[in-house]
């Protein structure tokens, strides 16, 4: 440890500093404008440029990249959907679950979603909102047995799930506007090109 601290410091930017400053009294030593106090010159220098020099800045943090993020989803995803499958549903939304399921799959595909919006809304649909929506409704369905006459559960189920699906659709919608962008760009890029 004490070593590393060691090669640290000869290697800041406060040591280098100094080591050049000292390098210039000692070239005012071999001109012979430093005299007799020529050590006094040299570490005045050194101690000098060790203190202008810039603070050592601290390594900015590394976060996981977008791919990094899409496997671990990729992995929730899959647990989410064993949790799934243990659930059930009423078919209308058990199929509003499958429509949903179909385009989060869809979306978490390699290569189509890396904007860190969309990202973050996929994983809180993965990680809170659908598994939420579903064991709440799990959860409801048991207290209206016991008290009839309350609006059914499955409807608000149906609706958190709609809701879902439409937030994704908008993630396609955009991925699609941006491919479509991209194709058009490039097709005018190949067209001038041709045209040179």
């Amino acid at each position: 440890m004490a070593t590393s601290k060691a090669v640290a410091f000869l290697e800041s930017r406060k040591n280098l500093t100094g080591c050049t400053c000292g390098l210039a009294g000692l070239a005012l030593t071999f001109t012979g404008a430093a005299g007799s106090l020529w050590p006094v010159v040299v570490v005045g220098l050194y101690g000098a440029g060790a203190l202008i020099a810039p603070p050592e800045r601290p390594p900015a943090p590394e976060f996981p990249d977008a791919a990094e993020q899409l496997d671990a989803l990729r992995a929730d995803f899959t647990t989410l959907r064993g949790y799934l499958t243990e659930v059930e549903l009423p078919p209308a939304a058990a199929g509003r679950l499958t429509e949903l399921d179909a385009l989060v799959e869809a979306l978490l595909a390699p290569g189509w979603v890396s904007d860190p919006e969309h990202l973050h809304v996929l994983a809180r649909a993965v990680r809170q909102d659908i598994p939420e929506a579903v064991d709440t409704f799990v959860r409801t369905r048991w207290w209206t047995r016991v008290t009839p006459g309350s609006e059914p559960p499955e409807r608000h189920l149906e609706r958190q799930l709609s809701a879902l699906h439409a937030e994704a659709a908008q993630i396609a919608a955009a991925l699609h506007e941006a491919e479509e962008v991209r194709q058009r760009t490039h097709t005018r890029y190949l067209e001038d090109r041709r045209d040179l």
